[in-house]
């Protein structure tokens, strides 16, 4: 959304945002520091230095690649960096993130590294034609995030469900959704 709508939206009294593009996140990110800003969109290892420091949360950890970059970045700017794990539920070959059951695995990987700080897990189940079609997904993503206890990762947040079917993922777990274009409209 343009910064017209973002500066509506924190005079409104919103506070936090989601951007999946890096690039168009900056400028909104400088021009409104007070608002939480997090990272929704899938990010390319290139754009790791252009993150830390300036976003409270990534949401698309998704390859072991990823978490190096991220790490080393990281400790040479002496900082934490909160992330989730993205999870491909649906096992769809053109989308990111960590297949189930490699999940746990992955974890205890990334909790070796001392400047990430896994909080949770995030999904984004398969198109589907009706809301309900992706419950069996949001049911098996609250399973995942409540079977994990790997020491050093506390599973705060699971992050499910847009505008379409945000209830659903409530309903089935969902403690962080994202509604933008349900609060904005379709993006222009």
């Amino acid at each position: 959304m343009p910064p017209e709508v973002i500066a509506r939206a924190v005079s409104s009294g919103l506070t936090l945002f989601g951007e999946n593009r890096v690039q168009e996140a900056l400028p909104k990110i400088e021009r409104f520091p007070q608002a939480e800003w997090h990272l929704i969109g899938r990010l390319q290892t290139n754009k790791v230095k252009s993150v830390i420091g300036r976003f409270a949360l990534i949401h698309s950890l998704d390859r072991w690649k990823l978490a190096t970059a991220l790490e080393t970045r990281a400790e040479k700017l002496g900082q934490i960096v909160r992330v989730l794990v993205q999870v491909n539920i649906g096992r769809e070959p053109q989308k990111g993130g960590v297949l189930p059951e490699d999940v746990p695995a992955f974890l205890r990987e990334v909790a070796r590294l001392s400047h990430l700080q896994v909080e949770g897990l995030m999904a984004i189940p398969p198109a589907v034609s009706h809301p309900e079609e992706a419950r069996p997904y949001f049911r098996a993503m609250y399973q995942l995030f409540r079977s994990i206890d790997i020491p050093g990762i506390e599973m705060k947040t699971l992050s499910m469900g847009m505008s379409a079917d945000y209830v659903m993922a409530v309903e089935e777990g969902a403690n962080l959704v994202r509604v933008g274009s349900l609060l904005f409209g379709e993006r222009s």
